[in-house]
């Protein structure tokens, strides 16, 4: 009877296991894989990871970041390879030519990438849940680039965040709290000063104008013998505050000296188009329209014979050996490729150097790659392009070596040399007003005395800046008084 009782407490046991392990495997609701940087643990989620593979002998790309280490032929594919040790700043020791690599082969939107790590570990199914808030203590890396920390096992991991690392959309939560916080810090506007509720907060308009008129509100309450504004003059603020504020919300676009020029005869070309109809931006479709005019020409696309002549005409005179530049927000290249021309073209006795900048990892780890299509091959370009072995046109190796493409932040400091030339066409006006200042301080101190800086065709360095504006033909340019 003995052995009975034991046996039936056995498969008792077990079959409290099993249920414990089942219930693991139901509550197991995000699975990441685990790989170690410099003897710490780190994880991505799986979601994220296409495939585990090894590797060597990566094509070195001259003028990229120093991160990115090569591209490689992955199945036909060239993707791009970084070595994460680098990106986050992590010592690397030094690599033979036909070392082996560990890379975690990562999806980010349509894009394919390598990652280089230590050591690949496994795959680990956890409760979501489990994820804590991540904290500075917990790695070596920017805290911007974890999404979380996760304990399994008595091992400590750092989760890091793939949206954030490649500059893909956050959160509407996230990007409203950094939104609400920009605007706190411009305006002097603080939400938990209010006995309100918070959604009452999110209605708040954000126009510059409006915390103005909240300012001194109580002082024009005291005047009564003051008239009231006319009603379609209130509507019409009304509406600004809240265009304003669908901006932030939808693009992360804002208003302020750099741009209310434009803004505001925009906003009446707006009010005329919907006859009535409510003008507020109820999606970001209708935000993109209402910016629909804003954007530079050439956005987006090698420059038309037009542009880039007209660019050539207006630049100074420049005897120097050097010509440096500094081209923020370059986006996917475009731009970047079509100024070292020009410049080439203006300066032909002067080395050109670009730091061409962005924050946008996918976009600044695949512009030295850029090719160039027949049809604009036989344009204004052709000077500069050259047909490879592949049959695709590519720009010449003098134009390549030109172009330093690297990933930073304009919002940061950096120590760059002083520029004959800043180019940052429709960059200011994605940067909270605060940071627009730093931005033009930064500008001007980083220009040359005879330099030149080129904004977006409608924006300005604002008012009572130290800044000369002149214009001649199309284009606008600025420089120190």
């Amino acid at each position: 009877m003995e052995d009975v009782a034991v046996k039936e407490q056995e498969t008792d046991v077990q079959e409290q296991m099993l249920d414990e392990e089942n219930e693991n495997v139901v509550v197991a609701d995000f699975r990441m894989v685990t790989f170690s940087l410099a003897d710490k643990d780190y994880a991505i989620d799986i979601m994220h990871v296409k495939e585990i593979a090894k590797a060597s002998r990566f094509t070195y790309v001259p003028n990229t970041m120093p991160f990115v280490i090569g591209v490689y032929n992955l199945r036909g594919d060239i993707i791009p390879i970084i070595d994460l040790r680098k990106f986050f700043g992590i010592e690397v020791p030094p690599r033979t030519e036909d070392q082996v690599e560990n890379m975690l082969i990562i999806t980010a939107e349509e894009h394919v990438f390598g990652f280089v790590v230590d050591k690949i570990d496994r795959v680990v199914g956890i409760q979501k849940s489990a994820i804590q808030p991540p904290h500075p203590i917990f790695g070596d890396i920017n805290i911007k680039f974890i999404y979380g920390i996760v304990e399994y096992e008595k091992h400590l991991f750092v989760l890091l965040d793939i949206a954030r690392i490649f500059n893909q959309k956050i959160s509407e939560d996230e990007r409203a709290e950094a939104d609400r916080a920009a605007v706190e810090r411009e305006y002097g506007v603080t939400s938990t000063e209010s006995n309100e509720p918070a959604q009452q907060y999110s209605q708040e308009p954000i126009y510059k104008e409006d915390v103005e008129a909240k300012a001194s509100a109580p002082a024009a309450e005291a005047s009564a013998a003051k008239p009231a504004a006319p009603a379609k003059d209130n509507a019409s603020a009304t509406d600004k505050k809240f265009i304003c504020d669908g901006l932030v919300q939808f693009k992360k676009f804002y208003i302020s000296d750099v741009n209310r020029t434009w803004f505001d005869g925009r906003f009446n070309d707006w009010v005329a188009s919907k006859n009535g109809a409510s003008v507020q931006l109820q999606s970001e479709a209708e935000a993109e329209q209402f910016l629909s005019t804003f954007w530079s020409s050439n956005s987006g696309a090698f420059w038309s014979k037009e542009y880039a002549d007209a660019l050539f005409n207006i630049l100074p005179e420049n005897n120097a050996k050097q010509i440096l530049v500094w081209n923020p927000g370059c986006g996917k290249g475009y731009e970047s490729f079509s100024l070292a021309c020009v410049l080439k073209k203006r300066y032909p006795s002067s080395r050109i150097r670009i730091y061409a900048h962005e924050t946008d990892l996918l976009n600044i780890s695949n512009a030295p790659l850029l090719t160039v299509s027949a049809a604009d091959a036989q344009g204004w370009l052709s000077p500069y392009v050259q047909k490879s072995v592949t049959g695709e046109f590519t720009f010449t190796q003098e134009i390549k070596d030109a172009i330093m493409f690297e990933y930073h932040d304009i919002a940061n400091s950096n120590a760059l040399p002083m520029a004959d030339i800043i180019f940052a066409r429709d960059v200011l006006s994605l940067l909270t007003p605060e940071v627009q200042k730093n931005v033009l301080a930064d500008f001007e101190e980083k220009l040359k005395g005879n330099g030149v800086l080129f904004l977006g065709e409608n924006e300005s360095v604002g008012a009572g800046k130290s800044w000369g504006e002149r214009t001649e033909g199309s284009l606008t340019y600025f420089n120190k008084e």
